[in-house]
């Protein structure tokens, strides 16, 4: 009997406890209203028969959607899309009052895919998969933001992990980024060419001031100076020579 006893006491203590696990929160529940103050993680004490506790995460939670976002040009993009949000501690008493435990479907994603259809018909399809994805991640969220403001949610961040484009839009883009590629091609062998011939134009320019130095150097007074040096070095040469001027311009006839 007293083993019997003891068994019922246990199973009374044991159903009379609930544990608030680590990145929740619980609030009493007696008779279908809500009773007394939020309980943090760990053991909570309460009658099985009357109360009931519950519970609402208050970490970061992942929610992945799959839909279909409209385009500006008309086109449905199939996406795969990650809300990350979290509710917040203070506010999980006026949430389960005013929306219930099922506010990720009440609220949440009926806010999300509004405010995703709206920001994404602004952006034409190759938008969603090119660089202006982190814009139209950050339209969606602080569309969301402002919509859910003041209601006990953060929306931390809003990521397009997935978009698949209608059939003949990938051709499309691959042909105006190969035709793009083939622009900037043609662009760096003009530039290059262009460098070339300023190279050359260059180097002509250098060649022709050279030959003006030059021609400017040889007037009829070097030459009939320089004509005389060349006649003094012959005459002091010892070396027999003929050598025929006519005082100006020497003209050497080699002797052998």
């Amino acid at each position: 009997m007293k083993k019997i006893l003891l068994n019922l006491i246990i199973i009374s203590c044991v159903i009379s406890c609930a544990i608030v696990n680590p990145g929740e929160v619980g609030v009493k529940q007696q008779f279908g209203k809500l009773k007394g103050e939020i309980q943090n993680q760990g053991l909570v004490i309460l009658n099985p028969l009357i109360t009931e506790l519950v519970k609402v995460p208050t970490r970061t939670v992942n929610k992945e959607v799959k839909l279909n976002l409209p385009s500006k040009e008309g086109l449905n993009v199939a996406a795969e899309i990650s809300i990350l949000y979290h509710v917040e501690e203070n506010k999980v008493i006026d949430i389960i009052n005013e929306v219930g435990i099922s506010y990720e479907r009440t609220l949440i994603l009926s806010t999300f895919r509004s405010a995703s259809a709206d920001v994404c018909a602004r952006f034409y399809a190759k938008d969603m998969h090119s660089g202006k994805r982190s814009e139209i991640e950050s339209e969606i969220k602080n569309q969301m933001m402002s919509v859910l403001e003041g209601r006990g949610f953060v929306i931390e961040s809003i990521l397009l992990k997935s978009i698949k484009l209608p059939v003949g839009l990938y051709s499309a883009i691959e042909g105006k980024l190969k035709a793009e590629q083939q622009v900037q091609q043609m662009e760096f062998v003009l530039q290059r060419e262009t460098k070339e011939a300023e190279r050359k134009r260059v180097e002509a320019e250098g060649i022709r001031d050279a030959q003006n130095i030059i021609r400017e150097g040889i007037t009829k007074d070097n030459i009939e100076w320089r004509s005389l040096e060349v006649l003094r070095e012959l005459s002091a040469s010892p070396n027999a020579k003929i050598i025929i001027t006519d005082g100006k311009t020497p003209v050497l006839i080699n002797n052998d």
